[in-house]
């Protein structure tokens, strides 16, 4: 689903959207790859990608949806508690072999997971943000979330709290340490 109104452009239901499609390719292109190197590679981008959209979702969609769902605080209990799981998973991803069995398992998991998340936004939390939310908001919500993926952390970090006033003070030091660790080792981000 796109945003109706030319002159807003995308929204941020457009933006998440084009993310869950990034996220499904590169989990797809690496699942294709022989490489090893290619294949750490992918997999480092892949998980850069997702901790930086889940935290931007956390600083801003998860608020807006608690506030204007009716089911808006089970929907964000239920989606924090799959970040968690995304989260375990990438670390279990970021510290294995590619070649390792292992590997291959929380790759499968995470692949699972993941397409359960996009699956429940998209058929209805992204539905129903667009229908309580008016196009100027959404907007907004778009241009937030855009600047919160550029400070966000990207590694992930199963032991940190998922919740807006941690990522809002905590993360942007998180994401500058992520960063130059990413720099430091040549991390594909």
């Amino acid at each position: 689903m796109t945003s109706t109104d030319p002159v807003a452009g995308p929204d941020v239901v457009d933006v998440l959207t084009a993310d869950h499609r990034e996220f499904q390719d590169l989990a797809q292109q690496i699942s294709a790859a022989a490489d090893p190197g290619v294949r750490r590679d992918l997999t480092d981008q892949l998980i850069a990608e997702l901790v930086r959209h889940a935290v931007a979702e956390e600083m801003f969609v998860y608020p807006a949806m608690r506030d204007h769902l009716p089911n808006g605080e089970e929907a964000v209990e239920h989606d924090t508690e799959e970040h968690k799981e995304l989260e375990r998973l990438m670390k279990q991803l970021e510290d294995a072999d590619t070649s390792d069995p292992a590997f291959e398992e929380a790759l499968g998991n995470l692949r699972q997971v993941l397409d359960d998340h996009v699956r429940d936004e998209e058929s209805e939390q992204f539905p129903a943000l667009r229908a309580h939310l008016p196009a100027a908001t959404l907007a907004d919500l778009r241009e937030k979330v855009e600047l919160a993926k550029k400070v966000a952390p990207t590694r992930p970090h199963p032991a940190a709290p998922n919740a807006e006033l941690f990522h809002k003070l905590v993360g942007p030091g998180v994401g500058l340490v992520d960063r130059l660790r990413d720099r430091l080792t040549d991390r594909s981000t």
